[in-house]
């Protein structure tokens, strides 16, 4: 992300993006919410993917390059801090509760936020950030070009069930030390990141309309109903009821 663009402040409001839009490389001298209320948005930095459904919003610290991407029509809402409420220094995902996603939603679209009720909701907004837990789903990046081959053949296919001896004949590397690469690259095993994978294409597939049977194939689960408990577990809601 050599390329990256400056913007000094990072702004509070809330705009549409069509499917497949994109905010280019850029970061701010704030931290930030990135939150969509309708639509999945996935932040990509140069480590690492994260990808939010509603019920997520991300954090993106000052300093942080980053790029937007949205899956399905997506609405955005970004928050720009020059607070830490949550004292992280790192991107990730925060779950967001009913009340959360309320305040996310009409305090950045206040034309006003200076008032005197603009700045209590601003005190209840930084509160409920503080209490949030993280949740996220993500995927790093590989550094090490044998773990980047292994991780190219699971992105084109996320379906592909080949387990790390099979795949690290095409890569030239053993599973012994596939594994050792994926805890020191990844910082989680391998069945971890290809859980995280599969997670985040399959969001990807959900916003963009695929039934959940589909969704289930394409992304390698054995049955519908295996994706539907792993995602329920993950991410604390069922495939059918964020849709």
């Amino acid at each position: 992300m050599s390329n990256s663009r400056h913007q000094p402040t990072a702004p509070t409001t809330s705009r549409e993006l069509a499917a497949a839009d994109s905010v280019t490389a850029h970061w701010h001298d704030e931290n930030q919410i990135v939150y969509a209320s309708r639509g999945v948005v996935a932040v990509h930095t140069e480590s690492s993917r994260w990808i939010a459904p509603a019920h997520r919003a991300l954090w993106i610290p000052a300093g942080t390059v980053h790029s937007h991407r949205a899956y399905g029509v997506t609405r955005l809402h970004f928050l720009g801090l020059t607070q830490n409420p949550l004292k992280l220094h790192e991107p990730t995902a925060l779950a967001v509760s009913p009340l959360l996603r309320e305040l996310l939603i009409a305090y950045t679209g206040l034309g006003e936020r200076e008032t005197p009720a603009g700045k209590r909701m601003r005190a209840v907004l930084l509160d409920q950030l503080a209490t949030a837990s993280e949740r996220p789903v993500r995927v790093p990046s590989a550094h090490d070009p044998r773990l980047a081959t292994v991780c190219a053949l699971l992105e084109t296919d996320p379906s592909d069930a080949r387990g790390l001896e099979a795949l690290g004949r095409v890569a030239g590397a053993s599973s012994r030390t596939l594994t050792r690469l994926f805890r020191e690259d990844m910082g989680m095993t391998f069945p971890q990141w290809r859980t995280q994978l599969r997670l985040y294409h399959a969001l990807r597939l959900l916003a963009e309309g695929h039934p959940v049977t589909t969704v289930a194939q394409r992304c390698g689960f054995a049955t519908a109903s295996a994706f539907i408990d792993v995602f329920r577990r993950s991410l604390g809601h069922t495939p059918g009821s964020y849709l």
